[in-house]
C-alpha cells in the first residue's frame, strides 16, 4: 500500500488562501494526500474542499496543530507521512526531496527562521512521519527556551518540538531563507526553494523595510512635544502622555502601512504568476 501524506493547517478570518494553498499542494504533493484544517470565521464555507475539518473556536494556532496532528495520528499508519503547514504558506516545488530525506534515516524536515537568530522548527512547514511524531509526542507550544542574541533566555511556538528533538538526541534538517532579495526581513519568505510562507497573512502586518535587525522600531528622533513631556515631572497621567504621543508610534503606523501595502503587493504576484517566488 502507498504512504498517504497527511496534511494539517489553520485558516482564520480570510479565505483568500484556501484555494491558492490546496492548488500547490495539488501540484507538488504525491498522491495520496489528505488536507485536515481548522477553518475559523471564514466569510464562507470551503469544507468541502478539505477531507477533515473544523471550526470549533479554538484561540491558540499551537492547540490547533496539536489537535490535528492526535487526530492524524490515531487514524494513520506509523509509515504515513505527516506535514504541518500555516495557512498562508505552500510548497513552490516538488516536496519529493524533502521526502527522501525522511527516506534516508532525517526523521523531521522543517522551516527554521534562522533570519531572526530562532533554532527552532516552525509550523509554516514542517514534514515528518507519523510514527515519529507519536514517539516524540510532539507539542508546537512554546515552552522549552534557549538563549537568544542579547544571552536572554526565550521561547516561542515550536519550543517544546525543540525541546524534544534535543531530548531524543536527534539531528533534523532546517529548511532555511533562500530569498534572492528581502522586501522584509520576515515576511514574504522562500525556505530551501521549497516552501512560500507569506507571513501576517491573516492579521495586519507590522513592521517594514525600516525595521533593524534586533525586530525593534528605529530609534525615533526626539520631537518638540517628545522633549516637553521629558522635562515634566514623573506621574501616571505624565506617563501615559508620553506613550500616546511619543514619535516612535507615529513611525510604528508608517511601517505598518508600508508592509501592508508590501503585502497586497505580493498577493497580487502570487495571484498572476505561479513563478512569483523565483523573483522574491
Amino acid at each position: 500500500m502507498r504512504r498517504v501524506l497527511h496534511v494539517a493547517t489553520v485558516h482564520w478570518r480570510d479565505d483568500r488562501w484556501v484555494d491558492i494553498q490546496l492548488r500547490y499542494l495539488t501540484q507538488n504533493l504525491p498522491e495520496p494526500f489528505r488536507v485536515y484544517g481548522f477553518l475559523n470565521k471564514l466569510p464562507r464555507d470551503h469544507s468541502g474542499k478539505f477531507f477533515y475539518s473544523s471550526t470549533e473556536q479554538i484561540k491558540d494556532h499551537a492547540t490547533k496543530l496539536n489537535l490535528l496532528g492526535d487526530l492524524i495520528s490515531f487514524a494513520a499508519d506509523d509509515s504515513d507521512t505527516l506535514m504541518f503547514i500555516d495557512g498562508d504558506a505552500f510548497p513552490v516545488a516538488p516536496v519529493a526531496p524533502a521526502l527522501a530525506s525522511l527516506s534516508e534515516g532525517c526523521p523531521l524536515v522543517a522551516v527554521r527562521r534562522a533570519e531572526l537568530g530562532d533554532p527552532q522548527p516552525h509550523p509554516c512547514f514542517c514534514l515528518t512521519t507519523v510514527g515519529f511524531w507519536r514517539e516524540i509526542e510532539g507539542d508546537w507550544h512554546s515552552g522549552h527556551k534557549w538563549k537568544n542574541a542579547a544571552g536572554k533566555r526565550v521561547s516561542d511556538v515550536g519550543g517544546n518540538l525543540l525541546g524534544a528533538l534535543e531530548r531524543a538526541n536527534t539531528d533534523w534538517r532546517a529548511l532555511e531563507r533562500t530569498n534572492k532579495q528581502d522586501l522584509h526581513p520576515l515576511f514574504f519568505g522562500v525556505y530551501g526553494n521549497l516552501v512560500y510562507h507569506h507571513g501576517g497573512g491573516f492579521r495586519a502586518p507590522r513592521g517594514g523595510r525600516l525595521l533593524n535587525a534586533e525586530r525593534g522600531l528605529p530609534e525615533a528622533r526626539s520631537s518638540r512635544r517628545a522633549r516637553a513631556l521629558d522635562a515634566l515631572p514623573d506621574s501616571r497621567l505624565t506617563a501615559k502622555l508620553r506613550q500616546r504621543f511619543h514619535p516612535a508610534k507615529r513611525i510604528a503606523a508608517e511601517l505598518r502601512r508600508e508592509t501592508a501595502a508590501l503585502s497586497a503587493e505580493v498577493f497580487g504576484r502570487i495571484e498572476r504568476d505561479e513563478d512569483f517566488w523565483r523573483h522574491l
